[in-house]
């Protein structure tokens, strides 16, 4: 992501050089807050800590339903377990601050975040690792 005082050259030596070493780059056009990865993951996690926190459905059932219409090998509480929980409390807590549609989700990860389970970095966050519970082909039939 450039932006209107990026020289154009030294964006396109950065996205070729991204190239040279096999990554792919993703180009964003304009600059915004976000990248793409992000700009399209936090409404997803957003929508999975409201359903949770609000009694909606488990993580489990929100995983497999995630997992199993879109081919993702993991769902959103897999994914707030490996961006780690406080990180996911950070977030959300400064996008959403006191909405009360939030409060539940905040309050329900604080508990968990205070029992030291943060993720992966534990070994625990809402799943146990290694071999979360996600993983074993089972957990999409049940």
């Amino acid at each position: 992501m450039g932006t209107d005082q990026t020289d154009p050259q030294v964006f396109q030596t950065v996205v070729e050089c991204a190239k040279e070493i096999g990554m792919v780059p993703i180009i964003l056009k304009k600059e915004q807050p976000c990248y793409v990865l992000s700009t399209l993951l936090i409404p997803l996690l957003n929508v999975a800590g409201y359903l949770w926190g609000h009694d909606i459905a488990d993580p489990e059932t929100i995983d497999r339903t995630w997992m199993i219409t879109t081919g993702a090998s993991t769902g959103p509480f897999g994914i707030f377990d490996t961006v780690g929980l406080r990180t996911a409390l950070n977030i959300t807590t400064e996008q959403q601050g006191s909405s009360p549609d939030f409060k539940p989700f905040l309050d329900k990860i604080q508990k968990i975040i205070d029992a030291n389970k943060v993720g992966i970095e534990t070994g625990q966050g809402f799943y146990q690792y290694p071999n979360p519970e996600f993983e074993n082909p089972d957990f999409l039939k049940a």
